[in-house]
């Protein structure tokens, strides 16, 4: 009786285990390929679900979320012969887990040789400058022929990156120096630049200093002719201020002379005293008018008259 009730509960274990072995949680971004009786029976999504025991099975699980991969560097010859190493990095995604499935033996080794045998094909086509420049060019190629080819395997190839360029040492050497005498041009152009500018602006700032000069000078040579423009005018509205006042002095004494109605005795003494002063030894011929050779006879006989009285 106790042996009975041992293997009854050893059975209900086992039909639990079984029954619990054939309920299935498929998770996020996953897909279960089931198999009833070795051919494809159907794929699952996210969800719970059930399998016939011993008939059905869960053949493969497949991730839908994007994957990367990382393929060892490769061997390329370029179009001029130069043989250097090139490693690819590979985004791919599984769109049908079915082709994915049962498309292709090992997708993943699938992938890195046609990775490569692409990646050849390209960089066959190219010479050593353009490869190293061309890494944009050469990934939308790469990503192109990658998507066709894994369609038929369940497979969209979304990226496909150049992670390294090794050319050989000698190339390496060879570009190094390329570069550092590029580098030493590039300084010594702008080293040039730097002193033509530097004399340029020497030359315009003397050009200004000698500018400034020049307008200094013609400043102060303007000046100083305005001012001895204005001397010359003080000078000139002197002398004709002087002369006016003369004149005015002259006019001024004939006026006196006239209101004070001389006779004619004081006229003629006035007379003399203007022959005398016309006589003062500077002139070497004198012409005396008629009207003063009256008056000299005049002085004479006051002279004589006065001699008597003595």
């Amino acid at each position: 009786m106790g042996g009975l009730l041992v293997a009854f509960l050893i059975l209900i274990i086992l039909v639990l285990a079984v029954v619990v072995s054939c309920i299935k949680i498929v998770p996020q971004a996953h897909a279960y390929i089931v198999e009833r009786l070795g051919g494809y029976l159907a794929t699952w999504p996210v969800g719970l679900h059930l399998l016939i025991p011993f008939i059905d099975r869960v053949a493969k699980k497949v991730t839908l979320k994007e994957q990367v991969v990382d393929f060892p560097p490769q061997p390329v010859i370029t179009k001029d012969n130069v043989t250097m190493q090139i490693d690819t990095v590979v985004y791919f995604q599984i769109t049908d887990p079915k082709l994915y499935a049962y498309g292709v033996e090992n997708p993943l080794m699938a992938i890195e040789n046609l990775t490569a045998t692409t990646l050849r094909n390209i960089i066959g086509d190219l010479e050593l400058d353009e490869t190293l420049t061309s890494r944009e060019t050469i990934n939308t190629q790469m990503r192109a022929t990658l998507d066709v080819a894994t369609d038929p395997w369940g497979i969209k190839v979304n990226r496909v990156e150049l992670k390294n360029i090794i050319p050989p040492a000698a190339i390496q050497d060879a570009m190094e120096k390329q570069m550092k005498a590029e580098r030493e041009r590039r300084e010594a152009i702008l080293r040039a630049e730097g002193e033509k500018k530097s004399t340029v602006l020497v030359a315009e700032g003397k050009k200004e200093s000698a500018i400034l000069d020049a307008e200094a000078e013609k400043q102060a040579a303007i000046l100083r002719a305005e001012a001895k423009k204005e001397a010359t005018i003080r000078e000139a509205e002197g002398q004709a201020e002087a002369i006016l006042k003369i004149q005015q002095a002259n006019a001024d004494g004939l006026r006196m002379i006239k209101d004070a109605a001389p006779d004619q005795g004081v006229i003629q003494l006035k007379s003399l005293e203007a022959f005398a002063k016309a006589a003062d030894g500077k002139a070497t011929k004198i012409i005396i008018p008629s009207e003063i050779q009256g008056i000299a006879g005049l002085a004479k006989s006051v002279t004589e008259i006065a001699l008597e009285n003595k």
